[in-house]
């Protein structure tokens, strides 16, 4: 038995037989609909007294029929065939509107969101009759005809990508070339999608903010700029970013229902195949949105795993990337089964390890139990490493700080290493243990110390990553003193401290002393070099790139971590 959507109580079993019998009718796949098919739908929908939709492929086939207007009736998102370099989904729909009067802006919505052929809505004059043998007439006198919109059609002061005709005669409208009008505007779309694809080969990424009452104006705007920061550094090209007040999160969607037709309708419009949340998403809500915006949705954890599973390098790094990534989305697995048919990399979907993460919980939760043991393994190879080294009596300090304060640049003026720098968040993840040897210019006593390099810290660090890189982590909580660098530059350095100690305390160090480096000293105003200077007078100014200050840090390295 064909399947009526939307609200169908009170409906007679005849009603309904009529509403079913919708789906037995064949158009011309050249014509967007016949006098008589829409005189019929209008007929039952005068009967029930409520907008009736009928979605009609594009070989004449009523493939869903609803009882209630498109935006009340619309095809699941993510069971959308997409056509057209994925802008139109050769699906048309013709809804009946029991006031004459113009299409709704709610309809119109309905079909970008859809991603429709074309939009024929039938409103109701309320003088039809039917005939015998299952015929109508007069139920309607005129029609609207709307279709989506090229971006180079639009006027200067448009914001949605539709076209609304004016009202015509439905012999007229019957008379329209839809063939003619999908194919011109498929090639519209297609011609755009191209040059899309030739200014930026990168993911197109919606951002999405929630401040709710708990952040001040400055907290939420600086997480918001980390996280596009994130995105960028993960290879995402950010189209847009969409903020909203709450007090809380909503439970199911984050965001309220407006704000989520709203993102909706800006990915359609904008063609973005990507949405990243400022914060962490639970299961149920990654479903939810994912079902009602049609595109991948990501939360702030899962850009950080993607960075960090790009930027693995070594065995011990690619493990405990792979342990993160599989240990986070085991719980997400239930529900994504249409998701996961469609992605093919990109964000949120790289990793290092051969497990898939379409693959079933049995099988996933075997490869973290391997993981776990080749970990414990890291950390006990680690660890006699580390005795070795405190056996040869050399002072060892590890170099901390958040993600892209300058920490590896810094090791590499310091020892003359080589290790990878770059204007990125998270260039490094795998430790980096160098040699430092200091002379004490008064009696040229020279002393050897041991600098580790270190993953940056950021702010609310995924527990899922503190517990696969705790081999890395290791390394300071056995460093005999810490060397904490900070981005003075950075408008949230202050706040980039607190991070730092907390993440600190949460691992359960307590160092035995911490030397505060400041650095890009050569990018501050005066002002915030002299208040960050009567705030910390113990710390040491630096700029690692420019060389200023280091040979200052060396004797404060060799105080702090012999004394340490």
């Amino acid at each position: 038995m064909e399947t009526i959507y939307g609200n169908l109580q009170g409906l007679k079993t005849s009603q309904l037989k009529q509403l079913q019998n919708l789906y037995h009718q064949r158009l011309r796949s050249d014509r967007l609909t016949t006098p008589e098919f829409a005189q019929r739908l209008a007929a039952i929908s005068s009967e029930i007294n409520q907008p009736v939709s009928a979605y009609v492929n594009r070989r004449g086939q009523v493939i869903r029929v609803g009882v209630g207007t498109p935006q009340q009736t619309q095809i699941p998102l993510l069971e959308l065939p997409r056509y057209g370099a994925e802008r139109l989904s050769g699906i048309r729909c013709l809804a009946t509107q029991l006031k004459p009067e113009a299409p709704k802006e709610s309809s119109l919505t309905a079909m970008v969101l859809q991603r429709l052929d074309a939009l024929v809505v039938l409103p109701l004059s309320g003088e039809g009759k039917l005939r015998r043998g299952g015929g109508a007439t007069g139920y309607v006198k005129e029609a609207y005809l709307a279709h989506l919109l090229p971006s180079s059609d639009l006027n200067p002061n448009q914001q949605y990508y539709w076209t609304v005709s004016p009202p015509m005669s439905l012999e007229t409208l019957a008379e329209q070339d839809f063939l003619s009008l999908v194919e011109g505007l498929e090639t519209e779309f297609r011609r755009e999608y191209v040059a899309q694809q030739v200014d930026s080969d990168h993911e197109r990424v919606m951002v999405v903010g929630l401040q709710t009452d708990d952040l001040s104006d400055r907290q939420f705007e600086e997480g918001l700029a980390e996280v596009g920061r994130l995105v960028e550094t993960a290879g995402g090209e950010i189209l847009e970013t969409l903020r909203q007040k709450r007090a809380t999160p909503h439970p199911q969607t984050v965001v309220g229902s407006g704000k989520v037709q709203e993102i909706a309708l800006r990915v359609q419009t904008l063609g973005a195949n990507l949405v990243v949340f400022d914060r962490d998403l639970s299961p149920a809500q990654v479903r939810n949105l994912e079902r009602q915006l049609g595109v991948r949705v990501v939360d702030r954890t899962e850009i950080i795993l993607d960075i960090f599973a790009q930027r693995a390098q070594s065995r011990a790094g690619k493990l405990q990337v792979e342990l993160a990534q599989l240990e986070y989305m085991l719980p997400r697995l239930v529900g994504r089964g249409q998701a996961m048919s469609r992605l093919g990399g990109g964000i949120g979907t790289r990793g290092p390890g051969e497990t898939k993460l379409e693959t079933e919980r049995r099988a996933i939760g075997r490869r973290i139990s391997r993981l776990q043991q080749e970990v414990n393994q890291l950390q006990a190879h680690r660890s006699r490493l580390r005795h070795q080294r405190q056996q040869q009596e050399v002072p060892s300090v590890a170099i901390v700080g958040y993600t892209n304060a300058g920490k590896s640049t810094l090791i590499n003026a310091l020892t003359k290493a080589d290790v990878y720098t770059a204007d990125q968040l998270f260039a490094t993840l795998d430790p980096t243990t160098r040699r430092l040897q200091v002379v004490e210019p008064t009696t040229g006593e020279s002393t050897t110390l041991l600098l580790t390099d270190t993953v940056g810290f950021i702010h609310e660090l995924p527990p899922s990553l503190v517990d696969a890189f705790r081999a890395t982590l290791e390394e300071v909580t056995e460093a005999d003193a810490l060397l904490h660098v900070v981005d003075l530059s950075h408008p949230a350095w202050e706040h980039q401290i607190e991070s730092v100690m907390t993440i600190l305390e949460e691992i359960s160090l307590t160092p035995g002393v911490i030397l505060l480096a400041f650095n890009k000293i050569d990018q501050v105003d005066s002002d915030t070099l002299e208040r960050a200077k009567l705030n910390y007078p113990e710390a040491v100014f630096i700029s690692a790139q420019q060389g200023f200050g280091l040979e200052t840090l060396r004797q404060q390295l060799v105080r702090v971590g012999v004394g340490g």
